[in-house]
């Protein structure tokens, strides 16, 4: 009896550095999978990269999805909003479908964390799932990516142009700034997630920034603006050989994406 086959992944974000894993591994693990855990709640910025990408790859991405929506568990959480400490969006959108993408089977886990990255990521605890990193074995870094995503003509996802990081179009981890942004190029996600915080049945507000609503960041959006103006100037200055893309992507926030 032959032994069964061992699986090799790679979870995709929408994100610059799973991209370039994912370009980096295209001729070095040819039966690779590649799979992105759709929450439903996604910028359309990343729904059509992820098809740029699957032209690029010559494969397809196979798009995982929970059993139940974001709407749903909200519902059976009281209408709590998911936040740093409480991400039960993570475990029932992404870590349970992925989990039962695996299943049993003995499997190769790629994840794109870079050499230069102080964190974990998300690994799984199954005993069948083994995690590799390697852009860390290779002591690739931030600028590494870049180049990897311009040589081969991907190009960046459009989000970056006002926004650090992949996720949900309401994702807890955003910047004031980037609630702004939200409200300006995408009004009718940034109305979605006003409704996430004021329509409870109780009648209580949840809030995704926790100290503040969005409707009042938004009121003051001029000085949001010029504050993070001043900062982007003031970053640029302290490191003029990075270009505005990468200055900007130094704010992302580091959480466990699939």
């Amino acid at each position: 009896m032959s032994e069964k086959k061992v699986r090799h992944i790679l979870g995709l974000s929408g994100g610059k550095d799973s991209t370039a894993l994912a370009l980096y591994l295209k001729d070095r693990v040819p039966d690779i999978e590649y799979f992105f855990c759709d929450t439903h709640k996604e910028l359309p910025e990343t729904y059509a990269y992820l098809k740029k990408l699957e032209i690029l790859l010559g494969k397809k991405i196979a798009f995982l999805e929970p059993e139940r929506g974001f709407d749903h568990w909200l519902s059976i959480y009281g209408g709590f909003l998911p936040s740093p400490q409480a991400r039960w969006c993570t475990k029932q959108l992404k870590i349970i479908p992925f989990e039962k993408f695996i299943g049993e089977d003995e499997t190769i886990s790629y994840i794109a964390i870079r050499a230069d990255e102080d964190r974990a990521g998300y690994i799984s605890t199954k005993p069948n799932i083994k995690p590799v990193f390697p852009f860390m074995k290779e002591g690739l870094v931030k600028k590494d990516i870049f180049r990897i995503i311009e040589e081969s003509g991907i190009g960046m996802p459009d989000y970056y142009k006002w926004r650090s990081r992949s996720g949900c179009y309401f994702c807890f981890f955003q910047q004031k700034i980037e609630w702004v942004r939200l409200s300006e190029i995408h009004p009718d996600l940034f109305e979605k997630s006003v409704r996430y915080e004021q329509e409870h049945a109780d009648g209580r507000k949840y809030l995704w920034n926790r100290r503040e609503s969005l409707i009042d960041i938004v009121s003051r959006k001029e000085k949001i603006i010029e504050e993070h103006i001043n900062a982007i100037n003031k970053k640029k200055l302290s490191q003029p050989n990075k270009t505005l893309v990468e200055v900007f992507s130094d704010d992302f926030c580091f959480v466990c994406h699939l």
